[in-house]
């Protein structure tokens, strides 16, 4: 019997969650492997125990399925992976048609009525859903983003579509949701901090250094959660870079950064987002890469994500 993520058998038209693998990773400048994310995630996701303390069995009840992933894509990125500096008009293309592909898919499944995730890839291959998810929500919703970076460059190495500018294209973007929200922000640039400042609010970063910080002085992660989640809309699109999380728990990951949520943070934050009943409308996990250690926490983060999605869902 043919098994789909997390080793269910959830047929694509039963499933409340429907999940887009994007296996690109031409926009990568440091770590490679994060176009195989999807892959190994998968894989490790078969190892998963199905029973959750917070949302008990709701992914095995409600059902998630995979898709297989777009040749179109696969191909792309390893044709232009090997020369991506030296093609950069051609990669600013070819950026553009798969954000338009991970568009059609993500429209095509929310006219369904079916909660969409996306498993990259870099950080750049959820784009397209957002577009779609803010033209079904018009706007109102806000993103929640775990990250190392801030990812808020108007471009990086001359790409417009950089895994560090995912953040940049979404909020510039005429589908740009109310709020970025950003959390574990450890590694940036002065052009970033310039346009956080700017923002007036639409963009509130919980900087990594200054987490820590209330954490040594005393200050609980209830505390501190509790805080974050009051910046944020009833609707919230998930954004979910792998190296948000302690580079311990994902050491394969393409630009890795000291300090980090550890993962009981990250699954108590989810526990506090649905105990404030916020809607989770959409979500992406993205530079997953490397070990087998990488792939099954990237798993079990995407095994949170769906439960908490669904949890808030139904």
């Amino acid at each position: 019997m043919s098994m789909n993520i997390f080793g269910i058998n959830t047929k694509e038209k039963e499933a409340a969650i429907a999940l887009i693998p994007v296996p690109w990773e031409v926009t990568t400048s440091y770590g490679n492997g994060t176009a195989d994310g999807p892959k190994i995630i998968e894989r490790a996701s078969h190892q998963v125990d199905l029973w959750d303390s917070t949302f008990e069995n709701i992914v095995e009840q409600k059902g998630v399925f995979m898709f297989s992933e777009n040749n179109t894509i696969r191909e792309l990125n390893d044709k232009l992976k090997p020369k991506a500096l030296d093609s950069v008009n051609e990669v600013n293309s070819a950026s553009e048609r798969v954000n338009e592909l991970v568009y059609r898919k993500a429209k095509d499944n929310l006219e369904k009525n079916k909660v969409v995730g996306v498993v990259g890839g870099d950080h750049s291959s959820p784009l397209g859903l957002i577009k779609a998810i803010t033209e079904k929500y018009t706007n109102d919703y806000g993103v929640l983003h775990f990250d190392a970076h801030a990812d808020l460059r108007k471009q990086y190495q001359g790409f417009s579509h950089s895994h560090a500018s995912i953040m940049y294209n979404v909020m510039t973007a005429p589908f740009a949701p109310k709020k970025l929200v950003q959390v574990g922000i450890r590694d940036f640039c002065e052009e970033e901090l310039a346009r956080i400042k700017k923002s007036e609010g639409k963009i509130k970063t919980f900087f990594d250094d200054a987490l820590s910080e209330k954490k040594f002085s005393g200050t609980t992660w209830e505390t501190i959660t509790d805080t974050i989640v009051m910046e944020l809309p009833n609707n919230i699109y998930i954004s979910f870079d792998i190296d948000g999380l302690d580079p311990n728990l994902c050491q394969g990951t393409g630009t890795p950064v000291p300090g980090g949520l550890s993962f009981n943070e990250c699954s108590y934050f989810f526990k506090k987002l649905f105990a404030a009943k916020k809607k989770i409308i959409g979500f992406d996990l993205c530079e997953v890469s490397g070990s087998e250690w990488d792939a099954n926490v990237g798993a079990r983060v995407l095994f949170k994500l769906c439960g908490l999605t669904l949890a808030t869902n139904f």
